[in-house]
């Protein structure tokens, strides 16, 4: 019976501290992306974190919008600002490769090879303003036929993917698995 009792409180706990669909919004750093909600005490002392985070992205974009993992890192960010922690205590670095590098082509690459601008072009953006690092996989782009000049102007290339997330990794990040 008190195993029932303390069953029932700890999902009413857990379900209460969660939060409703409704109280998921974007921001507060990227107004149009990144939905999240606060977690009251999701986060030990916000204001003393500090993140550095790379996200490995291989997935290409299936909708008409912007990739989801992109908006992943979107989130990632405005959740923890959301939560306290400064902007400068966030570093967060994308390497793409696979399929994911079409969705690194600047817009007039991007409209010859698909009829369609690249819908991640506006968030690639703001995310670089913000200061996340974006390396795409040199092999994967050899492999599908990309070249540098068909490229995001604020993407980097990298020799693969392995070799940035290997010197990443040796400069502190951590692979988040998102």
């Amino acid at each position: 019976m008190i195993k029932i009792a303390l069953t029932i409180l700890f999902l009413l706990f857990s379900a209460s501290s969660i939060g409703a669909p409704e109280d998921f919004s974007k921001g507060p750093v990227f107004k149009e992306y990144g939905e999240n909600t606060a977690i009251e005490g999701g986060l030990v002392n916000p204001e003393t974190q500090h993140f550095k985070v790379v996200f490995d992205i291989s997935d290409q974009t299936k909708s008409n919008g912007p990739s989801r993992q992109f908006n992943s890192v979107a989130r990632f960010i405005n959740m923890h600002v959301r939560a306290g922690v400064p902007r400068d205590n966030i570093e967060v670095a994308m390497v793409i490769h696979g399929k994911a590098s079409f969705d690194l082509m600047n817009d007039k690459a991007h409209s010859a090879k698909f009829d369609k601008p690249n819908s991640n072009t506006e968030l690639i953006d703001l995310l670089t303003k913000f200061g996340v690092t974006v390396f795409i996989c040199g092999q994967s782009a050899n492999y599908h036929g990309i070249s540098s000049d068909q490229l995001n102007p604020k993407v980097e290339m990298s020799l693969s993917a392995m070799t940035a997330n290997a010197l990443l990794q040796q400069s502190g990040y951590t692979l988040n698995p998102f």
